[in-house]
């Protein structure tokens, strides 16, 4: 037995350091995979990773031998251990881009995932947006026959001016239908002040509002009564009269309305159709999208078991790494705190078997 094996013997830990294992450091992966229909093409994973390690580094008896041999002398460890850390950079330069790029498109797949989702959420809210919107209110049929009836209210009141005005305006009928015109529509404001309860009542609003009417019903009276009897004359002065302020009014109020109904009828047609085929389209869309959603999963749940075994087959090189820069401190600590034990003839002994 040599001098180096007899002085390595009082140092050297009887149980080698245990190497880590692939299988141990595995991490789990799922059971079952739905099935694959779109293949992703994914880079080889580099599992060469030991052939190229030094003779010295690869063997842990002359690891030992290059921790005892740095601890007799005064060099040192850092440049062996940054050798070490070295050679494994190389060993794990293949698997620390393959990981990368598996990174990268997992982050890529969930980017895209991500956008579909918040596409799917866009059109859901649409689509909620569009089925919560309430039909808007009429009442078509009610004003129809309201306005049927102001319409045959206005002919009756005509036949009845032209009537009393026919013995003294027999030869021209268009003076009755002026007359007509003129106390039936009195144009000066929007509404008659009959149906505002908020604003004042000043008499330039009150002449603008009942001036033509009482004026049409007084020349309606006065011809009247050439021809007919005080009380009847009266009576049809008054008819005429409130005819006149309210007919007119009632007519043109029934027109807008008629108006407005019409417009949300058509609102509620188009309402109607656009839930029977937006919402379809909409749904296609969300269906076309939660689709590319599992195909892009699927092609995620692809590229996670390979970048695990990337990542496993990391942490084992890396844990060997640092097992053996330890092993390698732990040998050289030992021999720097005995080297004082031994003589300079048994340390030049040593050091000249390297």
């Amino acid at each position: 037995m040599s001098l180096l094996t007899q002085f390595r013997s009082l140092f050297t830990k009887p149980n080698p350091l245990p190497e880590p294992s692939a299988a141990t450091l595995m991490l789990p992966l799922p059971d079952s995979q739905p099935a694959v229909s779109e293949p992703v093409t994914l880079p080889a994973i580099p599992m060469d990773t030991e052939r190229s390690l030094p003779a010295w580094l690869d063997d842990e008896d002359w690891l030992r031998d290059e921790g005892v041999i740095f601890g007799l002398s005064d060099t040192k460890p850092d440049e062996r251990i940054s050798i070490i850390r070295h050679e494994f950079a190389h060993q794990t330069a293949g698997l620390t881009q393959t990981a990368e790029e598996y990174n990268e498109k997992i982050g890529e797949l969930n980017l895209f995932i991500d956008q579909h989702e918040n596409q799917i959420g866009e059109l859901q809210h649409k689509t909620d947006e569009l089925t919560r919107q309430p039909p808007a209110d009429h009442q078509l049929p009610r004003t129809l026959a309201g306005l049927s009836l102001s319409i045959m209210m206005c002919v009756g009141t005509f036949f009845l001016i032209d009537e009393t005005l026919r013995p003294a305006f027999a030869e021209s009928r268009w003076i009755a239908v002026g007359v007509f015109l003129a106390g039936m529509f009195s144009l000066f404001s929007r509404t008659s002040l009959f149906h505002e309860t908020g604003s004042p009542t000043t008499a330039r609003r009150l002449l603008e509002e009942i001036g033509l009417p009482l004026a049409a019903s007084v020349f309606v009276f006065v011809q009247a009564l050439q021809t007919q009897s005080a009380g009847k004359a009266i009576a049809l002065l008054v008819f005429v009269f409130f005819l006149f302020l309210l007919a007119g009014k009632l007519l043109l109020g029934n027109l807008t309305v008629f108006w407005s109904d019409l417009h949300a009828v058509n609102r509620n047609r188009r309402l109607s159709r656009d839930i029977q085929t937006k919402t379809v389209a909409w749904s296609v869309e969300i269906a076309e999208r939660r689709a590319d959603i599992d195909r892009l999963r699927v092609q995620k749940w692809q590229i996670i078991p390979q970048l695990n075994r990337v990542q496993a087959e990391l942490t084992r090189l890396n844990a060997r790494r640092d097992g053996l820069i330890t092993l390698f401190l732990s040998e050289f600590s030992l021999a720097r705190s005995l080297r004082d034990r031994l003589t300079n003839e048994q340390r030049e002994d040593i050091l000249n078997q390297r």
